[in-house]
C-alpha cells in the first residue's frame, strides 16, 4: 500500500485528488493539509511514501516545506512531488532543487497523476521525457555550476554515461541497452553516483546533472 499525503490550500483540490487517489487498491491518502508547515508536521507524524504539495500556499510556500522535508533525515523515505498550476517555471526549478522528487501539473490526466505517484513512491524521478527536453534545454544554455562539475569528477566515466542518460529520462533498463551492460548493472552505477553525489534521490541526481552540464556534453540516447 503506497501511502500519500495531500497538501493544498483549495479544499475542493484535495477533495478530488483523494477520491481519485482511494479509488485505487494499492494507494491510500493518510492525510490532508492546507500549508507548507502543516506539510512539513503531517510528512514527520505520519511518514507517507509520498507527499503531493502545491507549490504556492499561505503560511509556507512548496519548496520551503520541500527543503525542509528534505533536510530532516527522518524523512528520508517521503518522496515529494510538487503540485503546480504553471508547468514548467523557476519555481520547479527552485522545488527540484530543494528536493523534490519532481512534479504534475494539476491539469494532469487522472492515470498520470496515478502513475506519478507510483513512480514517485519507487524512488524514480517524476519527469516526464517532454518535461526532460525542455529542462536540457533550459540547462545546456546556462554555464554550468562549478561546484556541480567538480563533484562529477569522483565519478567514474561509466557512472558519469549512466547519470548522463538518466538525466535525459532513461530508466534503468534503456541505460543498460544504451551502455549494453545488465540492468543491476545500470542500477548499481546509479546507486554508486547518488552515493558519492549526496543525493536524495534520482531526482537530485537529475538535477546535479543539469547544473554541472553533463546534459551538454553526455551520450544523446536519439
Amino acid at each position: 500500500m503506497i501511502r500519500v499525503l495531500l497538501v493544498d490550500d483549495q479544499s475542493l483540490i484535495r477533495a478530488g485528488f483523494r477520491a481519485l487517489i482511494e479509488a485505487e487498491d494499492d494507494l491510500k491518502v493518510v492525510a490532508e493539509g492546507a500549508d507548507g508547515n502543516q506539510a512539513v508536521a503531517l510528512a514527520a507524524r505520519h511518514l507517507p511514501d509520498v507527499a503531493l504539495i502545491d507549490i504556492q500556499m499561505p503560511v509556507l510556500d512548496g519548496i520551503e516545506a520541500t527543503r525542509r522535508i528534505a533536510a530532516d533525515p527522518t524523512l528520508a523515505t517521503v518522496h515529494v512531488v510538487i503540485l503546480t498550476n504553471y508547468g514548467l517555471d523557476e519555481h520547479v526549478y527552485a522545488a527540484l532543487r530543494a528536493g523534490a522528487a519532481g512534479f504534475l501539473v494539476k491539469d494532469t490526466e487522472p492515470a498520470d497523476l496515478l502513475h506519478g505517484i507510483r513512480v514517485a513512491a519507487r524512488g524514480d524521478a517524476l519527469l516526464a521525457p517532454a518535461i526532460t527536453r525542455r529542462l536540457i534545454t533550459a540547462y545546456v544554455s546556462r554555464p554550468p555550476a562549478a561546484n556541480a562539475t567538480a563533484a562529477l569528477e569522483i565519478l567514474t566515466n561509466r557512472e558519469r554515461e549512466a547519470v548522463a542518460l538518466a538525466a535525459r529520462g532513461m530508466s534503468n533498463a534503456e541505460i543498460a541497452a544504451h551502455m549494453v551492460i545488465s540492468v543491476a548493472t545500470a542500477k548499481t552505477h546509479i546507486s554508486r553516483a547518488m552515493t558519492k553525489l549526496q543525493a536524495r534521490d534520482r531526482a537530485q541526481l537529475v538535477v546535479i546533472a543539469y547544473e554541472s552540464g553533463l546534459t551538454a556534453t553526455g551520450p544523446d540516447p536519439a
